[in-house]
């Protein structure tokens, strides 16, 4: 089935901001399984962006993202709507919907807790991986589409179908304004996590194994352009995957991600 391609903005940015939580993609946000949808990376991150600007208050700090996937996310024009769901002095928790074409796509929320210095205990058990001048420059030709298209890849020894580290970085801002933080920007890579090590190839006479939800917790801020993923895949007997993720920036690991799959025949 092929639906109508949408009126794309132009630009080597993912987004044209319009004005209002309103904004157009561009060739670059375009997903892998349709043309005319976008890719959930960079959705996940302009919505990640907008709910970094909903009533900002200093010395606080979103620490667990959750996308819910209600739909195929058209290309074009859209909308983002963000509320607070639980307003609170230290805890906070905010929502964001993506509405395209008179339809919710994305349903997100944000927990937004209030931060301490906790140098003193800091530590985590999640191992450091090679940094991207370590590894190999990796070609993801396999998926299609714009977004794809658009990212610089850098792959570990040990890659495997069904497990591999690979580096992230693109030289796109999330809009033609340019100003999204790091997290944000980072934000709109991960969901990059579910092709990086597929068990089967996609495409005809395979299956296809599209991720319904993302869930993204982080135990530190990340910083910087470069986003680290290193992942296993498991598939199940019943048509339901899970692709599970350490994510790094150059500094080391920060966090985790989650993406629940539905199999499919191709």
């Amino acid at each position: 089935m092929t639906a109508g391609l949408p009126v794309l903005a132009e630009g080597d940015f993912y987004y044209e901001a319009l004005g209002g939580g309103r904004f157009r993609s561009t060739i670059h946000a375009q997903g892998a399984w349709n043309e005319h949808e976008q890719h959930m990376a960079p959705a996940s991150g302009i919505m990640a962006d907008c709910l970094a600007r909903h009533e900002p208050r200093g010395g606080m700090r979103m620490a667990r993202l959750s996308y819910e996937i209600l739909g195929l996310i058209p290309g074009g024009e859209f909308e983002v709507t963000t509320t607070t769901l639980r307003p609170g002095r230290t805890i906070e928790l905010l929502q964001a919907e993506l509405v395209a074409e008179g339809r919710v796509a994305i349903r997100a929320t944000a927990w937004r807790i209030i931060t301490s210095d906790t140098s003193a205990i800091a530590a985590f058990e999640d191992p450091r991986i090679p940094a991207p001048e370590a590894c190999e420059p990796y070609d993801a030709g396999v998926w299609p589409g714009g977004y794809i298209a658009s990212l610089q890849m850098r792959i570990a020894d040990g890659h495997r179908a069904g497990s591999g580290t690979v580096w992230l970085h693109t030289e796109h801002p999330l809009t033609d304004r340019a100003d999204s933080s790091d997290l944000a920007r980072l934000i709109g890579l991960v969901d990059t996590a579910n092709g990086i090590a597929a068990r089967v190839p996609p495409g005809p006479g395979s299956y296809i194994f599209p991720n319904l939800d993302l869930q993204i917790h982080m135990y530190r801020q990340p910083e910087g352009d470069w986003l680290g993923l290193d992942n296993e895949v498991s598939f199940g007997t019943d048509g339901i995957g899970l692709t599970s993720t350490v994510l790094h920036d150059l500094a080391g690991p920060f966090g985790r991600a989650e993406q629940i799959l539905t199999l499919r025949k191709s």
